[in-house]
């Protein structure tokens, strides 16, 4: 009976640290493509989410200004026709 404990005490130990093994594995594999995506990512030309809103707010900015413009500048093209005498 003392051998048969002993046997399933042993094989118990034998899973524990083979499934201990697998998640240390599974962990590494995890670190090693996280690092491997960084690197790739690193040589790509990716703009970081700051530089990105502050390009977008300024297109945001430019589009404003340029739809201000071209109200301003109809505006300056319809009084100018009106100015001109009409010649028969």
């Amino acid at each position: 009976m003392q051998s048969e404990n002993r046997f399933f005490d042993d094989l118990g130990k034998i899973i524990n640290g083979a499934a201990g093994t697998i998640a240390g594995v599974g962990r590494e594999f995890e670190a090693n493509a996280r690092e491997r995506a960084k690197q790739w990512m690193s040589g790509m030309d990716f703009v970081s989410r700051e530089e990105f809103e502050a390009v977008k707010a300024m297109a945001a900015a430019a589009r404003e200004e340029a739809e201000q413009l071209k109200v301003r500048l109809d505006a300056l093209e319809k009084k100018s026709r009106a100015a001109k005498p009409k010649t028969p």
